[in-house]
């Protein structure tokens, strides 16, 4: 007779609690992909492309989200690669993305300018 615990089998257990630990483990690891952060930059594209003359609050909550997420010093690696990269390929104008964390009043600990060495981050 297979032994239970509230009602599920020992070994029904034991998958969820491992699918719990691999969830907790990848949020903890990966505070934001780069897929996340661009598509949460996506209301930036127009200022950061030149449509626009200043960047739209969603912008700005964006800036704000992404630079609380890049907690540690990989992370924000990672994401000055993905922003250098994405940048080069959607034609952002550098003066603009170095002006966007100013301009939406946000302190960042990653930098916004693809002309940046990535290497450089702390």
């Amino acid at each position: 007779m297979e032994k239970k615990f509230m009602g599920f089998s020992w070994s029904l257990v034991g998958v969820l609690m491992f699918i719990m630990i691999l969830i907790a483990k990848s949020r903890s690891v990966d505070a934001i992909t780069c897929q996340e952060a661009l598509l949460s930059l996506m209301p930036c594209r127009p200022f950061l492309t030149g449509g626009e003359s200043t960047p739209v609050a969603t912008c700005c909550s964006a800036v704000a989200n992404i630079n609380a997420a890049a907690t540690t010093t990989a992370i924000r690696k990672d994401l000055c690669r993905c922003l250098e990269a994405a940048s080069r390929s959607e034609g952002v104008d550098p003066d603009k993305a170095k002006q966007l964390p100013q301009l939406c009043g946000v302190t960042v600990a990653i930098s916004f300018d693809p002309t940046i060495n990535c290497d450089t981050i702390k």
